[in-house]
């Protein structure tokens, strides 16, 4: 095994946070979390350690990093000083529209809504941060041949009548596991595909003008 770089530990980084996940999923015990939880720390640890040497950043930048973070996009939670305000918003959409004004403010150079949405990420998790990116920025969402609940189709256009959603995330693991085998048993790639279908909906414009992904102006 040669010299450990940050691109070398991508893969076991990955997989510990996958194991969390399972962990998680499958309702194992707290020893068994905690010890996945540890194995994901170990990796942050190893990643910060390499920072070090090269003379980048410690492990207590991370932290020292994180904590200011998490004050500076809390203000409903932390006062500057790190203690806790006296009251809090009343709603989640509040804690929403708070912690999305501070990220604006952070990173003025994001115009899009989907800035910032990591290409790396499977096509299905994907696909969920774009349709909430553009439902936070208050975009429209089209889905294809699917026409979303309550909406009309354009003149001479006839829609097939929607699919009522699956009730449990179970039966939407189902559904979800059935396209993809169907799709498998005709040779298609359905991740690939899901992936495609990402970029078009990432690179269309809101309503067919503008830029693609566009926040709209403030009326």
């Amino acid at each position: 095994m040669g010299a450990l770089t940050h691109e070398s530990l991508v893969e076991y980084l990955l997989e510990e946070a996958h194991e969390v996940a399972e962990t998680i999923e499958a309702d194992g015990v707290d020893a068994e979390l905690q010890a996945e939880l540890g194995d994901v720390l170990l990796q942050v640890v190893l990643h910060a350690r390499l920072a070090e040497e090269r003379g980048a950043f410690a492990f207590d930048d991370v932290a020292r990093g994180l904590r200011e973070k998490m004050i500076r996009r809390n203000p409903h939670v932390f006062r500057p000083d790190g203690s806790l305000q006296d009251t809090f918003p009343a709603t989640v959409e509040e804690i929403v529209l708070k912690w999305d004004a501070v990220k604006r403010a952070e990173k003025p150079g994001r115009d899009h809504a989907f800035d910032g949405v990591p290409a790396a990420l499977p096509a299905l998790a994907r696909a969920q941060k774009l349709l909430d990116r553009a439902e936070r920025a208050g975009l429209p969402v089209t889905t294809g041949s699917l026409p979303a609940p309550g909406a009309t189709s354009a003149p001479g256009v006839t829609s097939a009548p929607a699919a009522p959603a699956p009730a449990t995330e179970q039966e939407l693991g189902e559904l979800l596991f059935g396209i993809v085998a169907a799709a498998r048993r005709d040779g298609l790639d359905a991740e690939r595909a899901l992936r495609a279908a990402n970029r078009r909906f990432q690179d269309t414009p809101p309503g067919g003008t503008g830029s693609p992904g566009q926040r709209p102006e403030a009326g």
